[in-house]
Order: structure tokens, then C-alpha cells, then sequence
């Protein structure tokens, strides 16, 4: 039995290295070595230094990989450990996309499938699972799952990686050496002037995650702030450190879906910050309509969304990304954001990309997590620890290459012309 098990083994190791070889024999200046689940060792390319290893945990680990060749697939191999990444994960995604545009002939391919089929089938996954769901796309009960399916994993894991204020969005940098928390108070104040806040006046924010905003407009500006979210225990954390804070009386959090607010309660200003990625093309007019309704004339609202590039084809069938992070997530091209907010009356002032800034922002929020990986595993499962920092650094490379983008849009809601808009942005940077 023993001789027959090293046998396998053996042969495995062999085909794997094989299939290794072949499928990267164009892939230049490989700087990454693989380490097969008995010890033994690929090295990098002569001359290159080694950014990480590739660690196939078991026979099977290819197969796992590339059967069925689809990007799910090899995501799914990586956060049920059929292989790790050590090392500088997102020094990892160019080779993701050298596999996915590899160019392989029909006959190549054929050749790949049979040699994946004769490594052993490898079963037995556990952890947190995909979320696949029923029921009408981006109905308000719908919305409430996905949304809670992300943002409910615990708060406890998210303290892990956030800054102090637990502020879950892009951080705005001055150079390449601010820390986290100093980026993100720059990025509240500046989202803070580009509304041009005023003391007293009122502050919507859709989809206000843990409050930092809202609380710091309240200290720092003196508005009533007041924030919506689908998720409860961030609206138990966010009112909870509003009392502590001592901004209970101008500044509070409602676990409430932005549709559902009357649209009587005329705000002086609107901001949504993140929350813009899980509303959908089709819903956009009614987002922006409901934004209108909510804002006072002559009022500003600031919408911070991702946006994908329209050069970046759409990828078909289920994807990692919808099925393990943001289930029914939605992004869609700078222009389509701006048509419907238009259309609904809005008048668009300025349009501000910070995707260098994002980049930076997910860099921060891996090596964070990485660095606690025993808490964070504590906190939920190795599984959800993986897809974090699968779905963060893969979305950091994304940033990095331009293939993803994050726009601030200040709109206004103009009074017969009337803006009240400074001539300037002089005011934005004092």
C-alpha cells in the first residue's frame, strides 16, 4: 500500500510539473517558485527574485485549479486551500492574467483536460459558502441578503483591518507614507468640503456603514447627521460610538434601505460613499430620483462609487466576486452613472478620480489582515479569511492597472440656474 501511494505521488508530481511547464512556457521572467504538497520545489526563473510561491496542498491541486478553466474555479481552489499563495499576493494576479489570456489552440486544451483528469479527484471543502440568490434581482428583501451576507461576516473581523474609525471605503493619501487613519480622517474632511458643510444644516448619508462619516461631519461641522444601513450590528457599533462620542443629540445611524425613506425629509445635503456599487444599471433612476426627492433645492449631493472601465469586457457566468463577496453587486462605466444622474435633474459639477488612492487604500487593508491571520480566523473561519484577501489584493492589482476606477461626482441640485457653487475649488484644499 505504501509503495503504491509514493507511486502515485510520484506520478502526480511529475504530471503537475508537466502541465506547469507547458501551460507557462510562454510566461516570461517568472518570478514566483511552486512547492508540490511532498516538499519538493520549482524554482523561479534563473536570474529572477522569488515575490511568492505557488503551494499546491495535494495531488488533486490542479485539477482543483483549472477544471472547469473558469476564474470561479481557480478562486475557489485558493480560499479552500487546494493551494496558498505566500507571500506578496498581489504580486500573484499577473499570472492570473497570463491563465485566463493564454491563447491556447483547441488540441492544447484537449491535451491539458486529460492530463488534469488523471490527477486524483480531491473532495472535502469547508467554510463559509457562496451565496446564491432567489427571488427578484435587487427587490428590497434581496437587497437586505446580499448586502447582510457581506457586511454582517462580524465586526470584530473588520476591526482587524479598518482604521480605528472602521471606515470601509477608499482613503484619501497625501503621499505614499500616510498611515491608514490619517488617510481616511483626510478623505472624511475632504468629502466634508467638497459638500461645503455647514453648521446646522442636514447631512443624509445612504448607506453609512459603521458612521465615521456621519460623526465626523456632526463634531467637526456641526451638522445633524443622519446614516442608513442594511446591516444591524453596523448600526449597533455606529450608535454605540456616537454616545461615546457625545453626538447622540445632532448624529445617529437607522438600519433602513434608502427606498424606504420619506421623501418629505428634505435634506441640505446628500452623500453616498460606497454603497453606489450595490444599487444596479436598471435601478439607477430610481436611485437618483429618490436622491432628488430627498434633497433641498439648491442642494448638494456627493456620490463615491466604483466604476468599471468600458474597455473591460463584462465576465459571463457566476463569478468569485458575486458569488463569495458581494452577491448581485453591479458596476458600471463613469458615463452611465452621469446619464442617469442627469437625467433625473441633476447638474453634474465635478468629477474627481481617486483610483491610485484605492489601490493604496486595499494594499493597507491586505497586509493588515495578513498580519492578523490567527484573530481574523478566529474572529469567523480560514475560509473567509481567504476570500478577503483573494477578493482585496486581486481588487487592489485591478486599481493599479486602470482596469477598475473610483469616482467622487458632486451633483447639484440647481435652483433655476442658481448653483451656489464658489467660482473655484480654492475652498476644497485651504
Amino acid at each position: 500500500m505504501m509503495e503504491r501511494t509514493l507511486r502515485t505521488t510520484e506520478r502526480s508530481v511529475e504530471t503537475s510539473l508537466s502541465l506547469l511547464q507547458e501551460v507557462l512556457a510562454g510566461y516570461v521572467g517568472r518570478d514566483f517558485s511552486v512547492r508540490f504538497w511532498d516538499g519538493r520545489v520549482w524554482e523561479a526563473e534563473a536570474g529572477q527574485p522569488t515575490r511568492f510561491t505557488l503551494a499546491l496542498q495535494h495531488p488533486g491541486a490542479l485539477r482543483k485549479m483549472f477544471l472547469p478553466p473558469t476564474e470561479l474555479a481557480l478562486a475557489e481552489a485558493y480560499i479552500y486551500n487546494d493551494f496558498d499563495i505566500e507571500g506578496d499576493i498581489c504580486a500573484a494576479f499577473p499570472l492570473a492574467d497570463y491563465l485566463r489570456g493564454a491563447g491556447l489552440t483547441f488540441a492544447k486544451k484537449v491535451h491539458i483536460a486529460k492530463q488534469l483528469h488523471s490527477l486524483p479527484l480531491h473532495r472535502g471543502h469547508n467554510g463559509r459558502a457562496g451565496l446564491t440568490l432567489k427571488g427578484r434581482m435587487h427587490s428590497r428583501e434581496r437587497d437586505r441578503r446580499a448586502v447582510t451576507y457581506h457586511y454582517n461576516t462580524s465586526n470584530d473581523f473588520f476591526k482587524l483591518f479598518l482604521d480605528t474609525r472602521m471606515v470601509y471605503s477608499c482613503a484619501y493619501f497625501d503621499t505614499l507614507h500616510d498611515d491608514l487613519d490619517c488617510a481616511q480622517e483626510r478623505k472624511l474632511d475632504y468629502i466634508c468640503r467638497k459638500l461645503r458643510l455647514q453648521r446646522g444644516e442636514t447631512l443624509l448619508d445612504i448607506g453609512c456603514g459603521w458612521g465615521g462619516l456621519v460623526m465626523h461631519a456632526a463634531k467637526q461641522y456641526g451638522v445633524n447627521a443622519f446614516g442608513i444601513t442594511l446591516s444591524e450590528p453596523q448600526a449597533e457599533w455606529a450608535n454605540e460610538r456616537i454616545r461615546q462620542e457625545g453626538v447622540a443629540d445632532r448624529c445617529r445611524v437607522n438600519v433602513m434601505d434608502y427606498r424606504e425613506l420619506d421623501a418629505a425629509s428634505n435634506f441640505d445635503k446628500l452623500v453616498s460613499v460606497g454603497m453606489f456599487e450595490h444599487v444596479g444599471e436598471k435601478l439607477l433612476p430610481e436611485y437618483f430620483d429618490q436622491a432628488w426627492r430627498l434633497l433641498k433645492p439648491g442642494g448638494v449631493f456627493l456620490n463615491h462609487g466604483i466604476a468599471r472601465t468600458e474597455t473591460e469586457p463584462v465576465q459571463s457566468g457566476p463569478t468569485f466576486v458575486d458569488r463569495y463577496v458581494f452577491p448581485d453587486g453591479e458596476l458600471v462605466p463613469l458615463h452611465t452613472t452621469l446619464r442617469a444622474a442627469e437625467r433625473s435633474g441633476f447638474e453634474v459639477r465635478d468629477v474627481e478620480s481617486l483610483r491610485e488612492h484605492y489601490a493604496m487604500t486595499l494594499r493597507h487593508w491586505v497586509r493588515r489582515l495578513e498580519a492578523h491571520h490567527d484573530a481574523a480566523v478566529t474572529a469567523t473561519d480560514e475560509t473567509t479569511y481567504r476570500i478577503w484577501r483573494l477578493f482585496m489584493s486581486g481588487s487592489a492589482y485591478r486599481f493599479w492597472r486602470g482596469k477598475l476606477n473610483l469616482y467622487q461626482v458632486v451633483l447639484v441640485k440647481s435652483l433655476d440656474g442658481v448653483s451656489n457653487f464658489p467660482l473655484t475649488r480654492k475652498d476644497w484644499y485651504a
